[in-house]
């Protein structure tokens, strides 16, 4: 069944942009910190998803953006208001800059036209960061939101993209949080009185669709 009118509009390559979400090593890799996380990842299929639309967007021509939590080695600059921060800042494997941990793991591949955006502090993927300035001299106007965590950086992305002026679109099978049954609740709850909500399936038969090219 072909994705509705609505949708094929939100989803035109010449002002959409793709960001994932702390897909990174230290993540949602192998070594991850935290592992928990990890695992529902890659069990509940939404790692893949996420490098199928990945490939699906260079394939496109759609802009794709990788958010990377990181930290210095010495935290200078870094959040500590929070538990989340103080709890990160203990565990064995550390977001380091220029570290493994924070590349973006496989099987997302990079392609070289897509920007990578680093942020030191805070739990926003944008707010903070330069996403947004990026995003508008792309002349975007609809974020797709992907990756990880659904308890926190997902929604948060959301929320900011919403009250920035885009129209903010998730995957429900592309974004993973813990425990398992979190997940479908928020996108539920949350996520859909504000987003548009659908699958990978979906944006993808959008993308193959014939469109405008993207002016540099």
């Amino acid at each position: 069944m072909p994705p509705p009118a609505d949708l094929a509009e939100q989803l035109d390559p010449a002002t959409a942009a793709l960001l994932t979400v702390e897909c990174q090593q230290g993540v949602v890799g192998a070594d991850s910190a935290l592992p928990e996380l990890a695992a529902q990842a890659r069990s509940s299929g939404a790692l893949h998803h996420v490098a199928r639309l990945v490939a699906g967007a260079h394939e496109a021509g759609v802009q794709v953006l990788h958010a990377i939590a990181e930290r210095r080695p010495d935290g200078r600059g870094s959040s500590s208001n929070a538990r989340l921060f103080t709890a990160a800042a203990r565990l064995p494997v550390q977001q380091h800059s220029g570290t493994t941990a924070v590349r973006v793991a496989p099987p997302i591949e990079v392609a070289g036209e897509d920007l990578i955006v680093r942020r030191l502090h805070g739990l926003s993927p944008i707010s903070g960061t330069d996403v947004d300035a990026l995003l508008r001299n792309l002349g975007c106007r609809t974020l797709v939101v992907v990756g990880v965590s659904a308890n926190v950086a997902i929604p948060n992305a959301v929320f900011d993209a919403v009250n920035l002026g885009y129209t903010a679109v998730v995957p429900r099978d592309a974004i993973a949080g813990v425990p398992a049954d979190y997940t479908p609740a928020m996108v539920r709850n949350t996520l859909a009185l504000v987003a548009t909500v659908t699958t990978t399936d979906e944006i993808l038969a959008c993308w193959k669709r014939p469109r405008r090219v993207r002016r540099a």
